[in-house]
């Protein structure tokens, strides 16, 4: 299926770029989160006059991204959970979790899609999480689990 991209995209393409790609990936992801539409010859058009403006839209995001990432970059936080005694914890840190932590402890609203522990973070310890803040802009972080018997 051919679309235009509205915005760019990781691994994808640019603003205004025409590409292939499946049809649900281009119906259930970008187009329903409005980052394509679809490459009829009106949208093609209508993306042309659009381009210069999408551009200054995603120079802004770019920017954003880029102070959020000077705030946060190798930064470590603290998360304090339920484990068990041979440190395993009950359940697991999901991004929303760490996403509601950002926004406590540094006032950062990060959408918990754009968060990606390099690994699952099932038992206490330190990880590493990459962030992804704009399709040009990751940052990374460190995610300490404790113990809430250690508090």
């Amino acid at each position: 299926m051919k679309i235009i991209l509205l915005e760019n995209v990781r691994k994808i393409g640019s603003i205004g770029d025409v590409i292939d790609v499946k049809r649900g990936f281009a119906r259930n992801f970008l187009i329903s989160k409005k980052k394509a539409l679809f490459a009829s010859e009106e949208n093609i058009k209508e993306v042309e006059k659009l381009r210069n403006e999408l551009s200054k839209k995603d120079q802004e995001k770019k920017k954003e991204a880029k102070l959020i990432n000077e705030k946060i970059q190798n930064k470590e936080y603290t998360v304090i959970k339920l484990a068990t005694e041979n440190k395993e914890l009950y359940g697991s840190v999901k991004p929303t979790e760490i996403a509601r932590i950002l926004s406590e402890v540094d006032k950062i609203e990060i959408n918990p899609s754009l968060i990606q522990p390099v690994k699952e973070i099932k038992s206490l310890g330190t990880f590493k999480v990459v962030l992804n803040l704009h399709p040009e802009v990751q940052s990374t972080i460190s995610v300490k689990v404790i113990s809430e018997d250690n508090k």
